[in-house]
């Protein structure tokens, strides 16, 4: 899959999107929770893909604990 396709997000956009502090991302993906990340260089990224994913398995879990 092409970048532009599937663009990159920063910790700060990821925050945004689901309404939390960039502080809070971090400790996500040190618990191993949230979307996967990836480390280029000293900046740690997301995949559009990777963070859809994960919006989808939560909307999942809480559909399920309903």
């Amino acid at each position: 899959m092409k970048t532009q396709d599937d663009p990159y997000l920063t910790t700060a956009e990821v925050a945004e999107r689901f309404r939390t502090s960039p502080s809070t991302v971090r400790y996500w993906r040190h618990i191993g929770f949230g979307p996967q990340g990836t480390k280029i260089g000293t900046k740690v990224l997301y995949r559009e893909s990777a963070v859809q994913q994960f919006q989808r398995e939560r909307e999942a879990a809480e559909s399920g604990a309903a």
